[in-house]
């Protein structure tokens, strides 16, 4: 008891280490996957202030409109169509915006001037006001700078700050009462004069009086409209030939030296320079988005884990695969641009073909799902909270594509035949993009795109033959191609069978015949059933004589020797096979059917005859030291070799016997709790019992006794 429960301790720890091995893994990918796409999502910020200087020439991280400078540009548009309809507060609000500027930047230019004594001097005072003047026109707007007079901006600046309050108060709230009542094209000299005369009747000094007076003309325009019905039609064809105002990605808002003016400063606000807490939760969605990633990656080696097929070698191809597919796509996003959509040529699909191939199907798929994503956020043009949703789309069915045409693997070229599948479906999905827009394209876009698509294949083909290799030796993963490899007569142990233990070979053929179909029909992995049968007996090549299938016309020297040497020498070919198959470095899958293809049975025919003479005798000496199958394949196998041994040595097989043995075989396994450590579920032993004496009653089919020539 205490020896079992060390063993399952020790079981659950290397189970463990294995998790955590795997999770580690998948978290170092995740953040590589975080690094490579960080500039993706981050921008820089900068902590500047209206009407300061930009030490640094500044561009736009990312493409946006500017709504605000938009609905200006639409608004003036829509005022030069005439028959106005209502007030437009928007427009009392720019020129109360534009007046309380004017007023606001001199009292800032005011401010940040150093005192200095007064100077008597009149040459040296007029060049200080120019120089203020100069200052004053580079913080205001253009609109205020184009349609003032110098000499308003002038007086104003000579205005004590006391005058300058009184009269912006008196002016903004008389030019507010204004503006208010509304000013039409017909009355927008009365609404100046109006202005005017509240002027003239105001405290102020007569040189603020004029200026004022002067500034009028300015800030009182037209801002009602009428005749909505009659005009409705014209304002909205006027609005929808307006351009919006966008602000490229890579466009400089400011330069070094340049002040920020009101214009600038919420440019900049716009496209979230400003913001620093803006900027840190792009890369915390970017973290999320990761994390569900790996996780889904987590969830299908779990599924792995529960069909036997978890190992640290699959995790590490899995890592390996995506790090290279990422890489790749981040390499082509560097030389991508609006103008040339290059992500049509990542040669994506090499992950998955080598995932399907390495790994499984479904693994394969669930992966293309994953890097179209990751691809989405690596093409999305450097813009934060943005996803280039094309390329998620292209490289999805590009990926789906060649995992469907990869079928019937029987050599390298199966790969280069996806490839083919894959240019049209490439083509497809670039036409699709095409047709789609609104923009016009020209035939040589058609086909310089298509040509992408069909490089793309290609390379991806390519990719996959040269790094496919390096995963099978490196990490010692069984593929599909190699299983093929291995297959072939002409492989060295293969003929050391045929050449050495011919009955033996004939013995592999019939059972790696049974097993293939056998597997096929649960859904196992055939190849690797035929494989494994293939070499499954390579240990009865030490000493072939000894077994019947290879005694030919010779004495049994099983009848010379007593029967637990016999038994040894038995019960030694699984792990003699064993050590042969790994001192020529045949894949671990391989190595372990041969080791396991009789578990722990009893020999009973040498523990019967011990038996006889000595009653004494314990099964345990009589039995294979195991291990028992672990894997679907090996149980099929570890079946099907019981099975074939025992119909050929029936004299006249019927279906009946056949059916008999079969059952008894099977039954044989199950009570002995040969089956307990492998997957296989009852329903498909049951298939299995099915489809091996289908295949058996085929094999061993009636024929027509055909007459013997009598002798005369």
């Amino acid at each position: 008891m205490k020896k079992i429960l060390t063993a399952i301790k020790q079981f659950m720890d290397h189970l463990n280490a294995k998790w955590i091995t795997a999770s580690l893994s998948l978290l170092l990918l995740a953040v590589f996957l975080l690094l490579l796409t960080l500039n993706n999502v981050y921008t820089q910020t900068y902590d500047l202030e209206r009407f300061g200087i930009a030490k640094e020439t500044i561009r736009s991280p990312i493409t946006i409109e500017n709504e605000q400078e938009t609905e200006r540009k639409t608004r003036e548009t829509v005022q030069a169509v005439e028959d106005r309809y209502d007030i437009n507060n928007e427009i009392t609000q720019e020129r109360m915006d534009y007046t309380e500027e004017i007023f606001d930047a001199i009292d800032k230019l005011e401010s940040d001037n150093t005192k200095s004594d007064k100077k008597n001097d009149k040459d040296v005072e007029v060049r200080t006001t120019h120089e203020k003047l100069l200052k004053l026109k580079l913080i205001l707007s253009n609109e205020i700078v184009e349609n003032i007079e110098e000499k308003i901006l002038v007086t104003l600046l000579e205005t004590p700050a006391e005058d300058r309050k009184s009269a912006k108060k008196m002016f903004v709230t008389s030019l507010e009462e204004v503006m208010n009542r509304g000013v039409r094209t017909e009355n927008i000299k009365s609404a100046t004069a109006e202005l005017k005369q509240s002027i003239k009747f105001s405290n102020l000094n007569d040189q603020m009086k004029n200026t004022l007076i002067d500034l009028s003309s300015f800030a009182v325009i037209e801002n009602s409209f009428f005749d909505y019905d009659k005009t409705d039609q014209a304002r909205k064809e006027a609005a929808s030939n307006v351009e919006p105002v966008v602000i490229r990605a890579g466009e400089i808002i400011v330069r070094e030296g340049q002040t920020i003016t009101n214009e600038i400063y919420e440019e900049l606000k716009l496209v979230g320079l400003l913001n620093k807490e803006r900027n840190v939760y792009p890369v915390i969605g970017l973290a999320l988005l990761l994390l569900l990633i790996v996780l889904v990656m987590a969830y299908e080696l779990y599924l792995l884990y529960r069909k036997r097929m978890f190992d640290l070698r699959k995790v590490a191809a899995i890592v390996l695969i995506s790090v290279v597919v990422a890489t790749l796509m981040k390499i082509v996003s560097l030389y991508t641009t609006q103008s040339n959509q290059l992500f049509i040529v990542v040669p994506v699909a090499t992950g998955v073909l080598l995932v399907k191939q390495l790994i499984n199907e479904r693994l394969a798929i669930v992966m293309a799902a994953l890097y179209a994503i990751i691809g989405s956020i690596i093409f999305n043009g450097q813009i934060p909270g943005s996803l280039n949703v094309e390329a998620g789309i292209y490289f999805f069915f590009s990926q789906l594509a060649a995992i469907i045409f990869l079928m019937n693997v029987k050599d390298r070229l199966a790969i280069i035949r996806s490839g083919i599948g894959m240019s049209i479906i490439n083509i497809v999905c670039v036409l699709i993009f095409l047709f789609l827009s609104f923009e016009k394209y020209a035939w040589n876009d058609v086909l310089i795109q298509s040509g992408f698509g069909i490089a793309s294949a290609f390379l991806s083909a390519v990719l996959t033959i040269g790094l496919l290799p390096f995963f099978e030796t490196g990490l010692g993963i069984l593929s599909d191609i190699k299983l093929l490899q291995l297959s072939s007569p002409n492989q060295p142990l293969l003929k050391k069978i045929l050449t050495e233990a011919p009955g033996t070979y004939h013995h592999s053929v019939m059972v790696a015949n049974l097993s293939e179909t056998a597997c096929d029909a649960i859904g196992a992995n055939g190849l690797l059933a035929r494989v494994g049968a293939y070499y499954h007996d390579i240990g009865k090549t030490v000493r072939p004589h000894y077994f019947i299938e290879n005694q030919l016309s010779i004495k049994n020297p099983h009848d010379s020797i007593p029967p637990t040497q016999s038994a040894e020498i038995i019960i030694n070919h699984p792990y003699d096979g064993a050590a042969l198959l790994k001192k020529h470095k045949m894949p671990k899958e391989i190595i372990d059917i041969a080791k396991q293809h009789h578990g722990t049975t009893l020999l009973k025919f040498f523990y019967y005859k011990e038996k006889e003479c000595n009653e004494d005798v314990t099964e345990q000496d009589f039995r294979y030291p195991g291990p028992k199958p672990q894997t679907k394949e090996a149980a099929i196998i570890c079946i099907c070799d019981s099975v074939e041994a025992a119909v050929r040595s029936l004299k006249e097989p019927t279906e009946e016997k056949i059916d008999e043995i079969v059952s008894s075989i099977v039954n044989d396994r199950l009570m002995d709790g040969q089956l307990d450590e492998c997957p296989l579920t009852i329903h498909e032993l049951k298939t299995v019992h099915q489809t091996i004496c289908e295949a058996l009653k085929g094999i061993f089919h009636s024929r027509i006794q055909y007459p013997m020539k009598e002798a005369k």
